[in-house]
């Protein structure tokens, strides 16, 4: 579970790379504490630079968000552990998120770590299928 003002890895392509969660959508209960598959709104701490050498073209494309912006993203690690159904209990090292456009699609195109795989039965299919392993 992840509260709010948790900080998080940003494992998608567009740009950002630290995370900060200000709001927990998505979820009734739990008292705002976002689990794996909820999506969340984040502000973005660190983001890759942008690079703008002269005689250079210009690579801003590639980083879709700066610091400081305000996105919607998904929750797909998180220390806390979590029960599945079978009972096993699975946890990561640390928290982390996609993030996502206005249409809820995430916003790269390539994800850059492993995923959990509740993501599949949360209606995230899309960022699990991108992803390099789904665990």
């Amino acid at each position: 579970m992840l509260g709010l003002k948790a900080t998080m890895a940003i494992i998608d392509n567009s740009g950002g790379l630290v995370a900060e969660c200000v709001n927990v959508l998505r979820n009734k209960s739990n008292h705002g504490l976002a689990r794996v598959g909820d999506e969340i709104v984040v502000v973005i701490q660190k983001a890759r630079p942008i690079s703008n050498a002269p005689g250079q073209p210009s690579v801003s494309n590639a980083n879709k968000v700066r610091r400081g912006d305000v996105r919607h993203a998904v929750v797909v690690r998180t220390k806390k552990e979590m029960t599945r159904p079978d009972g096993r209990v699975i946890r990561f090292d640390d928290n982390a998120c996609v993030l996502l456009n206005n249409k809820k699609e995430p916003l790269g195109t390539r994800v850059n770590g492993v995923v959990a795989s509740e993501l599949r039965y949360t209606g995230w299919g899309k960022i699990a299928s991108l992803a390099p392993k789904v665990i």
